[in-house]
């Protein structure tokens, strides 16, 4: 057996995905929100969440904040209580490479979300499109509905919930997405969300109404 394999095999689940689907009225899939910062990814999100919540549709909201405290911190938060060795090594920044693999670990915990039969909510960056597209070839087809929230830069700016585009801007941090690091929009999205010019809740409204149409949401708990 080989050390790096672990000899890992996948053990099927006594309970398909398909029977909790059933019990749950509805598809699993991942809604995947993806845009600049300051776009209104989380804003929309919640508001989705809580909608879905109110159907009766069994859903949970994936934040890139809230992962970055626990299954995806950063170094600095990780060597206080593991130190530094095991910080560096399993700890995640803000580099390409770490955004790739902070993406990948989401995707994972997605996948698992969506076969326990639930509509999970994804609000990411994730600036790159072969990242995403990844997530996507994992799924069974029509389970990754990607949105992409299309707000201007210029609006995400004056926003700035973070201040990272007033430090980026001014020399004090490198690598922001949208400034000197590129954001890749989706090529073929499920669903553009007009940030910036809607509000957040008809924002949110339009991702209920297109899971109807896509029947995720089952015509039962309509």
């Amino acid at each position: 057996m080989s050390n790096e394999s672990g000899g890992i095999h996948w053990h099927q689940q006594s309970v398909s995905r398909e029977e909790r689907e059933r019990l749950g009225g509805h598809r699993g899939c991942v809604v995947w929100l993806t845009g600049l910062s300051g776009s209104g990814k989380s804003t929309i999100a919640n508001l989705l969440d809580h909608r879905m919540h109110s159907l009766g549709v069994r859903s949970f909201v994936l934040d890139g904040d809230n992962v970055r405290h626990g299954l995806n911190a950063p170094p600095s938060v990780l060597a206080p209580q593991h130190g530094e060795e095991f910080a560096k090594r399993f700890g995640l920044g803000f580099s390409a490479m770490d955004r790739e693999e902070n993406i990948r670990r989401i995707g994972a915990v997605a996948e698992l979300l969506v076969e326990a039969g639930l509509v999970t909510i994804t609000a990411f960056v994730s600036p790159y499109r072969r990242d995403r597209d990844a997530i996507r070839q994992r799924l069974r087809p029509g389970a990754f509905i990607e949105v992409f929230v299309d707000t201007p830069l210029a609006i995400c700016e004056t926003r700035d919930p973070k201040g990272l585009y007033k430090q980026a801007r001014a020399g004090q941090i490198k690598g922001m997405t949208g400034i000197d690091d590129p954001y890749e929009a989706p090529d073929r999205p499920e669903l553009v969300l007009a940030g910036g010019v809607k509000d957040a809740a008809t924002l949110a409204q339009e991702i209920v109404d297109y899971l109807r149409n896509a029947e995720v949401i089952l015509p039962e708990v309509r």
